[in-house]
C-alpha cells in the first residue's frame, strides 16, 4: 500500500521545499525505506552540471565557466546558476556525492551519471525546424541523451542482467525537459501561444518514450518534473510585457504564459497517469516544479530570500527589463558591466533560472561537496 501510495503522489511543493530549503542546512536525511545508489538525470540547463561547458562550442552559454556562475560555491562549474542546482539536493538528500556530467571523462561516476545539457531540447533539431524553430548549434536533444545513457551502459555493464540490477537501485530524474522547444519558439517571435501547444503532444510523447526505454533497461524508482510558471520569468515579463492588455495576475506575472505552463504540466501529468497504469511496479513521481516556484515566491519575505515588496503587484514587471539586460550581458561575457546578480536575497538568477538556494552564509562544508568541474 505504501509502494502505491508513492507511485500515486505528486512530488508536492512542501516535498520539494524541504530539499530545496532544509538541504541547504545539510541535515536532512533520507527516509529510511528511500534507497538509491545512483542518480541518472536527463535534462536542460535546470539540471546540467557540466556537459555544456565540456561538450564544444558553447555560444551564449560561453560565461558559464567562469564567475559570477558558481560564487557561492566558490567554483564555475558549468552549472547555470551561482550556486548548486537541483539535482545537488537530491544528491545529498540520498547522502551521494554530487552527479558527474557525462561529458567529464575523468568522473568515476560512482554516484551516477548527468546528461543534461543546457539548452537542450525534448524534440529534435529537424521536427523544430520543419516549424521554423531553430535551436542553437550546441543544443543537445533528449535522443543525444538517451544514447549517451546507452553508450554508458555498454560500457559499464558486463550483461544486460548486470545493467538491471544496478539501474534498480538508482533513481531517474527525467526532466525538466521541453521548456527550451517552447522558448526558443517564443524567444524567435515566430508562435503564438495556441500555434506553440501544437508541439505539447510532441513533446509529452517524447518524455513518456524515454521514460519507458529506461524502465525496460531496469529503472524502478522515476521522477519527472514539470514546467515552471514561465510568465513569472523576468525573460517573458520583458519580451511579452504589453501595457493595458489584462494579462498580469496579482503576482505581476502574464498569466497567459502561465496558463501555456500548466497545459503543458497538465498534460504530462496525464502522461504519466498512463505510465503508472502500464507499470504497476515502478515509482513514478510528478515533480510539481510550478507549484513549488509558486510558493517561494508568495512566501519570499518570510523564506528569507527576497524583499517582501517582490511579491506586490507590479514588482516583477518593475525588474524585468534590468534582469534581462543583465542576461543577455552575461550570456556575452560583459559581467564588469552588471552588479552582482545573484546575492542571498535575489528568487532569480540568470532568467530564466532560479537562484541557487545556498547564500553567501551557508557555503556547505568543505569536504561534504565537491563540485564537479
Amino acid at each position: 500500500m505504501a509502494a502505491a501510495a508513492a507511485r500515486d503522489a505528486k512530488l508536492s511543493c512542501p516535498t520539494l521545499l524541504s530539499l530545496l530549503l532544509l538541504l541547504r542546512m545539510l541535515v536532512v536525511e533520507p527516509a529510511a525505506a528511500c534507497s538509491v545508489d545512483a542518480i541518472y538525470s536527463f535534462g536542460d540547463s535546470i539540471a546540467d552540471t557540466g556537459n555544456l561547458l565540456r561538450e564544444g562550442p558553447v555560444g551564449f552559454f560561453a560565461s558559464i565557466g567562469s564567475y559570477p556562475y558558481g560564487q557561492t560555491i566558490r567554483k564555475p562549474t558549468g552549472r547555470c546558476s551561482d550556486g548548486l542546482l537541483i539535482i545537488d539536493y537530491f544528491a545529498m538528500a540520498l547522502n551521494l556525492s554530487l552527479v558527474s556530467p557525462y561529458m567529464d571523462k575523468d568522473a568515476d561516476f560512482a554516484s551516477g551519471v548527468n546528461f543534461a545539457v543546457a539548452g537542450a531540447t525534448a524534440l529534435d533539431r529537424a521536427v523544430l525546424l520543419q516549424g521554423g524553430v531553430m535551436m542553437p548549434p550546441a543544443s543537445v536533444p533528449l535522443s543525444t541523451q538517451l544514447g549517451w545513457f546507452r553508450s554508458h551502459l555498454n560500457a559499464t555493464c558486463g550483461s544486460q542482467e548486470d545493467c538491471g540490477k544496478k539501474l534498480a537501485g538508482a533513481l531517474f530524474l527525467v526532466g525538466e525537459i521541453g521548456g527550451n522547444d517552447y522558448n526558443y519558439g517564443f524567444f524567435q517571435g515566430i508562435r503564438s501561444i495556441e500555434t506553440m501547444k501544437t508541439y505539447v503532444p510532441q513533446v509529452i510523447k517524447t518524455i513518456m518514450d524515454v521514460a519507458k526505454e529506461v524502465i525496460e533497461l531496469g529503472a524502478t524508482q522515476i521522477i519527472i518534473p514539470g514546467n515552471f510558471p514561465i510568465g513569472c520569468s523576468p525573460s517573458y515579463l520583458s519580451l511579452f510585457s504589453l501595457s493595458g492588455t489584462g494579462d498580469f495576475d496579482d503576482r505581476g506575472c502574464l498569466k497567459s504564459y502561465n496558463a501555456f505552463a500548466q497545459h503543458h504540466n497538465e498534460q504530462l501529468q496525464a502522461g504519466i497517469d498512463d505510465l503508472r497504469k502500464a507499470n504497476t511496479d515502478v515509482t513514478i513521481i510528478y515533480a510539481d516544479y510550478y507549484g513549488a516556484f509558486m510558493h517561494l515566491l508568495d512566501h519570499a519575505s518570510i523564506l528569507g530570500r527576497v524583499r517582501a515588496r517582490l511579491t506586490s503587484p507590479g514588482m516583477l514587471r518593475s525588474r524585468s527589463g534590468v534582469q534581462l539586460q543583465h542576461e543577455l550581458d552575461v550570456r556575452r561575457g560583459r559581467h564588469e558591466r552588471v552588479r552582482e546578480p545573484g546575492g542571498p536575497r535575489q528568487l532569480g538568477w540568470h532568467p530564466p533560472h532560479p537562484a541557487g538556494i545556498q547564500s553567501h552564509r551557508a557555503v556547505p562544508p568543505r569536504g561534504r561537496v565537491r563540485p564537479t568541474g
